[in-house]
């Protein structure tokens, strides 16, 4: 198949289209490179370089493309509080200018990359895509606007256009395959591992812990990290049900993804004092408005509708692979 990656350059996107070369599909990548790093592309891919609203007729109307991976976004929380505009555009009315595209070019296939941030804070865990979405930023309230857009285009093709979303709890670790490693590399960073490792890298004195009196087993946040290969390898997958025509929920179908397991903040920084050999010092800060204390993916719909399993579920071992990628980049 010829698939296109939105956002591509980025860090998830660059290991989906990684991925899906190592599968033996043709691939093409649009991203407009302002997070994203052009040296990430994995080579054999075609780089299209343009926002996905502006250049999503000329690629999808050279004809030939099966289906899309849809990764391009904003993603910053604290940012899409006091820029809220940036993110209405860049999500809500990008995605709907692409949903035109692939309407108009025939395209019958999109995976979404959406976020557990569509759930807000929630009521029990672990969290099943029944659960109510609430969302407590502009981020999440944006990638659940999509959510919805995707599933009124899908119920309105009669069948000629579906799609699948994945919604992602916290993603970690490095893509180390053929080419080269792909990993994190966040201008602004706001992920607990990377942010762990870089005092580690002497780039930062210590760690702040947000809380230390959570309900939980140590005091501290909790949350389920999966690895980005598997995370890529669920879009394989999902690309693979769509192929196949029988796509519940009216079309639209909407799986979390996670380990199912959570580790807390103290947890995440001793496994990185253990990979790395650094003592890694943190202070407790105080919460920040809006943190759940707990936030773990149920990841059953995706293994039972996808076929899909984690199989990197090591903590430590997620951590060395973010730790071997963090040595080797001076960005």
């Amino acid at each position: 198949m010829t698939l296109v990656v939105t956002g591509g350059a980025g860090y998830v996107g660059s290991v989906c289209a990684q991925h899906l070369l190592d599968a033996g599909q043709d691939v093409v990548v649009v991203d407009d490179l302002s997070t994203g790093h052009r040296d990430a592309v994995p080579e054999g891919a075609r780089l299209v370089v343009g926002d996905v609203a502006e250049v999503a007729d000329e690629v999808l109307g050279a004809g030939g493309v099966d289906g899309v991976i849809h990764c391009a976004a904003r993603s910053l929380v604290g940012e899409s509080a006091v820029e809220p505009a940036k993110y209405w555009h860049g999500n809500v009315v990008t995605t709907v200018r692409l949903l035109d595209a692939l309407r108009r070019h025939r395209v019958p296939r999109l995976v979404f990359s959406s976020t557990a941030a569509t759930y807000g804070e929630p009521e029990s865990s672990p969290i099943t895509e029944d659960a109510p979405t609430r969302p407590t930023n502009t981020y999440g309230a944006t990638k659940l606007a999509v959510d919805h857009a995707i599933g009124t285009y899908a119920a309105a093709s009669d069948g000629e256009f579906r799609a699948v979303s994945l919604r992602y709890f916290n993603v970690a670790g490095a893509h180390a395959g053929t080419g080269p490693a792909l990993g994190e590399r966040h201008t602004v960073e706001t992920h607990l591992i990377p942010l762990v490792l870089q005092v580690a890298l002497g780039r930062r004195d210590e760690i702040a812990i947000f809380g230390d009196d959570w309900p939980t087993a140590d005091g501290t946040c909790v949350r389920d990290y999966i690895h980005v290969d598997d995370l890529a390898e669920a879009h394989l997958l999902a690309l693979d049900l769509l192929a196949g025509g029988e796509v519940p929920d009216g079309g639209h179908l909407v799986c979390n993804l996670g380990n199912g397991t959570g580790f807390s903040v103290l947890e995440v920084i001793e496994a990185c004092r253990r990979v790395t050999g650094h003592p890694i010092p943190a202070r407790v800060a105080p919460r920040r408005t809006g943190d759940p204390g707990v936030l773990v993916a149920s990841a059953a719909r995706a293994r039972d509708e996808l076929g899909w399993k984690p199989t990197h579920t090591d903590l430590d071992g997620i951590v060395a692979d973010a730790w071997a990628f963090a040595r080797t980049r001076v960005d």
